[in-house]
């Protein structure tokens, strides 16, 4: 595809990594690329950051019709760059476009257009531990009416954002509150999704937890409201007598691509991974007896983050004595020593840059 460039002419100071936060500076552009039904992707480009302008009619602002993905690229020690499984993104990103019926991109636009921005923009990858530089493609349904109905007219974009190391002060356990009230999404709904309503929908919760003390909630189904669905935004995982045990995608839980590297780096190394059923009556067993060995969420901005306390209904339980379990430990080191280049890639997730 043919990728128009405009080149900012007031190209931005590099922040200090020292004071780099998630999400809160911008690199000096953007793609951007439209859709219409009757052209299909067109007018591909990369220019100046800068604002949009849109109708105040657009589809996405009244219906929700929008989709998101994360991922980043890292700067290894040789000084090269690189990605770590980005088609894994692209093709859920295309099965988030089927389910809020927006358009989908071939994969191979989609990586080109991708890599070619990252290139461009890749002096922004920052080289201090624990940085890196965070991708946010998204796309928007753009009709300029107030019909409800699939989208004819479609934006999608990608911006960019160095970040720092989503730990402060290491990896530290948090502190979670089992929901029985809210629930993040259903079998047959968006949770398989990754929409902004999602997210939307889930901070009443989070903030109810905050002000408890808890880092985040555990979410239980929206049917039965008894099993085990995903911690907070990210996928959860927990070694219970031995087995790892992790929620199986039901359609209602994201199919998130760390989750994913987990289970196949763990399978490798001769673990027994069960992606299954699990109550919240069995973790709660499992709390009170003591074979709950580790429990962590996993996701691209944290890679994993254990947790060391479970709340449900006014009981706590403290896990593996909220300390860091070794299963997590050897995750985290594992998929940052391959996304930073420090340890060999014998998976073949890394994609480097030119």
């Amino acid at each position: 595809m043919k990728i128009k460039i405009v080149k900012t002419s007031s190209p931005k100071e590099k922040p200090d990594p020292s004071t780099l936060g998630f999400g809160k500076i911008f690199t000096d552009h953007m793609f951007i690329m439209d859709y219409d039904v009757d052209k299909g992707w067109h007018d591909a480009r990369i220019v100046p950051f800068g604002y949009l302008s849109i109708h105040p009619a657009s589809t996405c602002l009244h219906y929700g019709s929008e989709i998101f993905e994360g991922l980043k690229a890292y700067r290894r020690a040789d000084g090269k760059v690189q990605l770590f499984r980005p088609l894994e993104n692209i093709k859920r990103m295309n099965n988030s476009a089927e389910r809020l019926c927006l358009p989908q991109i071939p994969e191979d636009v989609a990586l080109e257009v991708l890599t070619t921005f990252v290139e461009l923009e890749q002096d922004w990858t920052p080289s201090a531990p624990g940085t890196s530089l965070y991708l946010r493609p998204f796309m928007i349904g753009n009709d300029e009416t107030l019909g409800v109905h699939a989208v004819h007219h479609a934006t999608y974009m990608i911006i960019a954002s160095p970040v720092g190391s989503y730990y402060k002060e290491g990896i530290n356990p948090v502190r979670i509150m089992i929901e029985d009230q809210d629930v993040r999404a259903v079998r047959g709904g968006t949770g398989y999704a990754k929409c902004g309503g999602n997210y939307a929908a889930s901070n009443r919760a989070g903030q109810r937890a905050e002000e408890k003390g808890y880092s985040q909630v555990l979410w239980l189904d929206g049917v039965e409201r008894k099993y085990i669905e995903e911690v907070g935004a990210m996928n959860v995982m927990f070694k219970i007598k031995g087995k790892i045990v992790t929620p199986y995608l039901s359609g209602s839980i994201l199919p998130g691509i760390t989750r994913k590297s987990c289970i196949e780096v763990l399978k490798s190394e001769g673990y027994e991974v069960e992606e299954r059923l699990l109550s919240v009556d069995e973790l709660s067993q499992a709390m009170t007896d003591g074979t709950l060995e580790e429990a962590w969420g996993c996701g691209t901005a944290a890679v994993v983050s254990p947790i060391g306390e479970l709340c449900y209904k006014q009981h706590r339980y403290i896990v593996n004595e909220g300390k860091i379990g070794p299963i997590t430990q050897h995750l985290y080191d594992t998929l940052t020593g391959i996304q930073w280049g420090k340890i060999e890639d014998k998976f073949g997730w890394t994609m480097p840059l030119k």
